[in-house]
């Protein structure tokens, strides 16, 4: 009897398993049918609307005025870019032309799709539907189907939503009339931007809920340096880094300063109290600067009055921390006195007041977009006696980071003053390494 139910139950088995196989057939076939069915449908039905859409061929890329090329040429000759950051309500019923990367795409239906573009850190999401003009269920499936990261040319119509967009950082909608995919990015990208661009504290708080966000490592994002420099904060990061040296600049020159271009590569330290890098030039010792502070000096003693230089630092010293800044970008400023040293206060004081009040009139997008991955203060500058801006430090360094914190991002209008300024000059280094 045990032999007999032991045989029952290996059948039973083995029935189970023949039928398993069978039904993993018929998906296979039914699946196969199926694609059979949509190839032999696209094949059959033409889109009478293919030419709003589609991917650029690399002959249509070069600069070609003829008006046979493609579908592309044609449609983008007589037309002016509009940047997605100028994407605003003022622009309702307007048709734009915009090109960026496909940062999101989301099916909704066979008659709908939505794809969010990005250019430079800004994004607007684009509305794809069969009840437009122009646009097919072709048109649609390939939206669809754009890789992300892909370059891509948005022609539609500026439309402004009901409610608020909370995926977008522009509040319009753009009604899609033509796509032409420029450069098709790889299917599967080892970082998505969207995981890059994600603060600690959004990570925090979704795993207090329950839920595990991905979070992209430091090796990481600079492994893909190129792919994490396109995140919203880092783009943001940038261009506040650009408009520091302008200002910086436009400030100096208002003020009768001339700009100067020291050598990096010398014989000897500039300046003592700091490592150097040696090298090898043509058999003779040599070293990067660790400052201009020499040339500086030799400027002033040449009679030009007041000199500053914005270029590379290059210090051999190791930090107290896992990082040591060993090279960033040096704002220096030297200048004679004639009378008294509140010559050179009032200078730094009034450089940094335009410093931040410029910063928060032209970098106020890339402000917040730094703010919404990195929390930090908003730039500020004291004005009144009772917040002096100028401080004098004497004692110890506690002093001064009791009232600065430039690794957080945390600035104020302070000029120090120890036996690194002298009387008869001033030298001004403002640390900014964001690579």
């Amino acid at each position: 009897m045990s032999s007999e139910s032991e045989e029952q139950q290996l059948s039973k088995k083995a029935a189970k398993k023949e039928a398993a196989k069978l039904e993993k057939l018929r998906r296979r076939q039914e699946a196969a049918s199926l694609a059979s069915s949509a190839s032999s449908l696209s094949v059959e039905e033409e889109d009478p609307h293919s030419s709003n859409y589609g991917d650029v061929s690399l002959p249509e890329l070069k600069s070609c005025s003829q008006a046979d090329a493609g579908n592309w040429i044609r449609v983008v000759a007589s037309m002016d870019w509009t940047q997605v950051r100028d994407l605003n309500q003022e622009l309702k019923d307007k048709e734009v032309l915009i090109r960026g990367r496909a940062h999101t795409t989301r099916p909704v239906s066979k008659n709908m799709a939505f794809l969010v573009v990005r250019e430079k850190g800004f994004t607007v999401q684009c509305l794809v539907s069969t009840q437009s003009e122009g646009v097919s269920r072709q048109m649609v499936k390939f939206v669809a189907g754009v890789n992300r990261e892909s370059i891509v040319d948005v022609i539609g119509v500026v439309s402004i939503p009901a409610n608020p967009i909370k995926g977008a950082t522009q509040q319009v909608d753009i009604l899609v009339k033509k796509l032409y995919c420029v450069n098709k990015a790889l299917p599967t990208l080892p970082i998505n931007i969207e995981d890059a661009a994600r603060s600690d504290v959004e990570i925090e708080t979704a795993l207090q809920g329950g839920v595990q966000l991905p979070r992209v490592n430091q090796d990481t994002r600079l492994n893909f340096r190129v792919l994490d420099i396109r995140t919203p904060a880092n783009q943001g990061i940038f261009r506040i880094q650009c408009q520091v040296g302008t200002i910086f600049r436009q400030f100096l020159l208002s003020e009768d300063f001339v700009e100067i271009h020291t050598p990096k590569l010398i014989a000897g330290s500039s300046e003592g109290g700091s490592a150097v890098f040696k090298l090898d030039y043509k058999g003779q010792p040599a070293c990067l600067a660790q400052s201009p502070q020499l040339h500086k000096q030799m400027s002033i003693c040449g009679d030009f009055g007041r000199v500053f230089e914005i270029g590379p630092v290059f210090r051999a010293e190791d930090s107290y921390t896992h990082r040591h800044l060993c090279e960033f970008t040096g704002l220096d400023v030297e200048m004679e006195i004639k009378k008294h040293y509140s010559e050179v206060m009032d200078i730094v004081d009034r450089l940094f007041v335009a410093m931040f009040d410029s910063l928060n009139e032209r970098c106020q997008k890339e402000l917040e977009a730094v703010g919404r991955q990195y929390p930090f203060e908003p730039l500020k500058a004291r004005r009144s006696f009772q917040e002096p801006s100028v401080f004098m430090y004497q004692s110890s360094w506690q002093n001064v980071h009791r009232h600065v914190e430039l690794m957080s991002i945390r600035y104020q209008p302070i000029l120090i003053l120890s036996d690194m300024v002298r009387l008869h000059m001033v030298g001004l280094e403002w640390d900014w390494s964001v690579w």
